[in-house]
């Protein structure tokens, strides 16, 4: 099976033939949102049949639309969906799922609207990934072998006339029919437990009957899970159970500071592919070898626009500005930070993400996401981004051969100017002011505004250790614990008292 599956691929890729550019793409895109949300509510205030009928749509569009973070897009629009049941809100027909997202700077869960164009769009995107793995060197078997995907449980719960439930789930539950029953695990029965404690101790006992190849997931719970599965059969790397696991594709955080990690799992080399979801859609992944860019794709019912993530656009809080100006694919730069709007099939429209990323190849709409909006760290012009983080903790495993599975940085007033605080998970014996040092260092030189700052208004930097399963026990008690929830790697308001108030309550602090 996995050699027809590879032949047929080779074969089709052959036949592929580029029609458009990224422009002509996304203006298409654009112009069938706005004809199929027309006669919507939010298309009718708008008046998108008057800018379907100018010559230059994108600029009718640009003057006409004002940007919308959620809590606008909710309380305006979604909400009547969501909590009257109304139909042809922001999208034509009635809106059967809803996907629950907290992300990692909200406290209160997200109600994102998920349409049944949605669905087809993220399942295009899936077939449009399968297709691109012909560009890797993968063995056939991969292809015909089972294929782990670690996400939310496909357990939707019923609220009046809609369902609810992770992204992950709604998807997997809506995924190809031949897909789930040939390849998916660990499979319908032990998907649809809601508690992921339960999953995770199901998916450990019959990982050895699974012939699996490929798995999917977010790094910090595919980890979990691997170290699990090794305990409870006593065995020494991942490869003594699926000896045909050849790929891993991730999403959802940056893979870096878990490479060293992984290495330690693992008993041979596999691939690493790179995806782009969330819950507002499926939006990209890594379609060429030895580069790390995330390719958009451009022709599946979601516009992108770019605002430049500086000061001029953006507040100190990471709302964007009314004034800010955005840009459209072919107009953007490489190694420029931008925000990332969507107007999507599901009724988003000029929709701020949180996600910031720079483009490492305009000319392929390849990206790498840096940060989040509300996650970048900038009490005194260091503009500190997870990128940067991420790139210091890695460096800093490597350096003193440590496994730091998690870490979070808050910033604060100490002494009149300025500190960040380092937590670091880590079950490794460590020398603080060493690691410290070493990340403190590594971020002077990836970053110039940071290492001006440690001169002057920055002169304080703290570290705190712990145990990596504090991480986890944490995620645990705000109700975050489950394979779609991710760490925040900047605390600020909220999710920094709840943490400090955690670690009090634990004697940690």
């Amino acid at each position: 099976m996995g050699h027809i599956i590879k032949r047929a691929l080779r074969i089709r890729k052959n036949f592929t033939i580029k029609t458009g550019t990224p422009r002509s793409y996304q203006i298409q895109v654009l112009k069938r949102l706005l004809r199929k949300a027309e006669n919507t509510e939010f298309g009718e205030f708008y008046h998108f049949r008057e800018i379907l009928n100018t010559d230059k749509v994108y600029e009718k569009f640009f003057n006409e639309i004002p940007y919308h973070n959620y809590n606008q897009m909710y309380e305006k629009w979604w909400r009547k969906c969501h909590l009257e049941g109304k139909e042809n809100v922001s999208w034509p027909g009635k809106v059967k799922y809803f996907a629950l997202s907290s992300g990692t700077s909200e406290s209160a869960s997200k109600h994102i609207p998920v349409t049944s164009d949605m669905i087809k769009s993220v399942n295009n995107a899936g077939f449009k990934q399968f297709y691109s793995m012909q560009n890797f060197s993968l063995p056939s078997d991969v292809f015909g072998k089972g294929i782990l995907m670690l996400g939310g449980t496909t357990t939707l719960f019923e609220k009046n006339d809609y369902f609810e439930g992770d992204m992950s789930g709604i998807s997997a539950r809506n995924m190809p029919r031949w897909v789930s029953f040939l390849l998916y695990k660990p499979g319908p029965r032990i998907s649809k437990r809601p508690k992921w404690e339960d999953r995770i101790k199901l998916i450990v006992r019959k990982a050895p009957s699974w012939n699996v190849s490929v798995v999917c997931g977010v790094p910090a719970w595919v980890q979990i899970v691997f170290e699990e599965i090794l305990a409870y059969h006593k065995v020494n790397n991942i490869h003594e159970i699926w000896p045909n696991l050849s790929l891993y594709i991730h999403g959802g955080v940056s893979f870096d500071p878990y490479k060293e990690s992984f290495k330690n799992l693992l008993g041979k080399p596999i691939t690493y592919i790179e995806t782009y979801m969330a819950s507002e859609g499926s939006f990209g992944f890594q379609a060429r070898p030895n580069t790390n860019g995330i390719r958009l794709v451009l022709n599946n019912n979601i516009f992108y626009e770019f605002v430049p993530f500086n000061q001029e656009n953006f507040t100190e809080d990471g709302e964007i500005k009314i004034e800010a100006k955005a840009y459209m694919i072919h107009e953007v730069v490489e190694e420029k930070e931008y925000a990332v709007l969507l107007s999507t099939c599901s009724g988003a429209w000029r929709y701020l993400i949180g996600d910031v990323v720079k483009f490492t190849s305009v000319k392929n709409a390849e990206i790498i996401i840096v940060g989040r909006t509300k996650q970048f760290l900038s009490l005194c012009g260091e503009h500190l981004s997870i990128d940067n983080m991420n790139k210091a903790i890695d460096i800093t495993q490597k350096e003193f051969n440590i496994k730091i599975k998690e870490f979070t940085v808050s910033g604060f007033v100490h002494e009149g100017k300025f500190a960040h605080k380092w937590y670091i998970g880590c079950d490794d014996q460590i020398d603080e002011n060493a690691v410290l040092s070493k990340i403190d260092e590594t971020l002077s030189i990836l970053n110039d505004d940071y290492a001006v700052e440690r001169q002057s208004a920055l002169p304080h930097l703290f570290i705190h250790t712990l145990p990596s399963k504090v991480f986890v026990d944490f995620l645990h008690e705000t109700g975050k614990f489950g394979a779609m929830n991710k760490f925040p790697r900047v605390l600020k308001n909220g999710n920094l008292s709840n943490w400090e108030n955690f670690l009090k309550r634990k004697n940690l602090s």
